[in-house]
């Protein structure tokens, strides 16, 4: 189904490089008005500014996901910025690079907040009023590897396939109140992902993979 985009609301996490930003520049050139969130405000502005985007039809919105207290109030900014929020592109993560039988239940449980239950509260405190509406758009960014285990990527694999299970059960309870629920699966892609890959003890991976 054919979708236009001027004058929609996208809130796109994970904005301040690689695939979010890559985003925020193809939904400006489409028109939308566009929500860019990611921890670092100094990026965010790079991209808003990159992208052709202003004050008037964009939003700088630094969100930290691991802070669960700030996402409500992330989502009533929005709204009182743009009334509403058609599309939620849920695109920030982590990676990892360790061994299962090296890597700290810490780091996994670091893995798991970021990439699941913090889409999933995201996508909870935005998902009412889509229903009220009847109109909406859930893009969920998961990954080659939400369909298949890699080695040294235990518990991104696991991450990501737990989206996969929780929004195709979404897709199904509100196809009736016409909101639409996408998982995307990129293939390998140069961006930071891999330098940023926490390692065994939660460090960073500070390689770029082949």
């Amino acid at each position: 189904m054919a979708y236009s985009f001027p004058g929609k609301v996208v809130w796109i996490t994970g904005a301040s490089s690689g695939i979010g930003e890559a985003l925020v520049k193809s939904f400006a050139r489409e028109g939308a008005k566009i929500v860019l969130s990611a921890r670092r405000e100094d990026e965010l502005k790079r991209v808003q500014k990159e992208a052709g985007l202003d004050d008037a039809n964009s939003l700088v919105l630094p969100l930290d996901l691991y802070n669960s207290d700030d996402i409500d109030k992330a989502v009533t900014r929005v709204k009182e910025k743009f009334q509403a929020i058609d599309v939620l592109v849920c695109n920030a993560g982590i990676s990892q690079r360790s061994a299962v039988k090296d890597s700290l239940m810490k780091v996994d449980r670091q893995v798991m907040e970021l990439n699941f239950f913090a889409v999933i509260e995201l996508t909870k405190s935005v998902l009412p009023e889509m229903i009220s509406r009847k109109t909406g758009n859930i893009v969920v960014i998961s990954s080659v590897m939400g369909k298949m285990g890699i080695p040294l990527r235990s518990m991104y694999c696991a991450s990501k396939h737990a989206l996969h299970g929780f929004f195709e059960a979404l897709r199904a309870e509100v196809f009736k109140d016409n909101v639409n629920v996408n998982i995307i699966c990129p293939g390998y892609v140069k961006t930071n992902v891999s330098i940023n890959a926490v390692t065994s003890d939660g460090k960073a991976n500070g390689n770029m993979d082949k």
